[in-house]
């Protein structure tokens, strides 16, 4: 913040110095001044920067495992149980993580406005898991006339270490300010496990004596896993001294994959213009 507040001070004295040179020449007073942009900063072109950040990843593991239970109980007698559609109790997590990338990208510039092109990188360790289990005795004998009691335990974890997204820019430049909007795609390598196990016994009576009759195991392991999604945020360059700029940005990411994660992060760099 000390560092935006010395760069806005700079860019004023900057500014009301070359106003004033500019009024004492007859030939720019009057409407030629009066037609001058608010710009004085020449942001088009190919630039590049160093970034650090930190963010917060939600995940949402509600369901994640739902199709996994149904095919490893496709064609059981247990599912006659709806064991299936139980809600387990995988809900949402939260983890924080500090980043560091990079960022590279060009800037077209008509007089004050600003559209750009740019790619971001952020390497970190976003991501969560959660874990849960539930137990029910069938309150009626299934259809191979026995009661059973079902155990079924799930989890579900998800590990993002790296994202990377392309957005298109859009800008305004302001003195040595440019406040900026931007949308588009995000990439992520991720590692994914998901397990399922499910224990069933069976007895002649609702109140046992129960005898195991078996376990079933479902495991789904994805690692380097690329997954995918949108971005979309807000931020601002600040130009330092000739090509140099520092900047600030906030950047929401959400990837829709077998774990739906969003990732929150606010970010200062530094970059240059060539």
């Amino acid at each position: 913040m000390r560092l935006i507040l010395l760069a806005a001070m700079m860019c004023g004295v900057a500014a009301g110095a070359h106003a004033a040179d500019l009024s004492d020449l007859p030939i720019l007073r009057g409407a030629v001044t009066d037609g001058m942009t608010t710009s004085q900063v020449n942001w088009q072109g190919f630039y590049v920067g160093g970034q650090g950040g930190y963010g917060s990843s939600d995940e949402n593991f509600s369901g994640s495992n739902a199709n996994m239970l149904a095919a490893l109980l496709d064609h059981n007698v247990i599912q006659q149980m709806d064991v299936a559609n139980w809600n387990l109790g995988l809900g949402k997590q939260s983890s924080r993580s500090s980043a560091y990338g990079g960022f590279a990208g060009y800037n077209w510039q008509w007089t004050d406005v600003v559209i750009g092109l740019e790619a971001s990188y952020l390497h970190g360790s976003f991501g969560g898991m959660s874990q849960a289990s539930k137990e029910l005795v069938s309150g009626t004998a299934l259809t191979d006339g026995f009661f059973h009691d079902v155990a079924v335990n799930s989890s579900a974890a998800i590990a993002i270490s790296d994202m990377a997204t392309l957005r298109a820019r859009a800008a305004y430049a302001w003195g040595c300010f440019l406040p900026y909007a931007f949308a588009g795609v995000a990439l992520g390598n991720a590692d994914i496990s998901r397990t399922v196990v499910v224990h069933d016994a069976v007895s002649n009576t609702i109140n046992g004596p129960f005898t195991p009759l078996g376990t079933l195991t479902a495991t789904q392991v994805q690692h380097n896993h690329l997954v995918y999604g949108y971005s979309g945020g807000l931020g601002v360059d600040v130009n330092l001294i000739g090509g140099l700029f520092m900047r600030a940005e906030w950047e929401y990411v959400r990837f829709t994959s077998a774990v739906d994660t969003s990732i929150n992060t606010v970010r200062a760099g530094l970059g240059y213009k060539f």
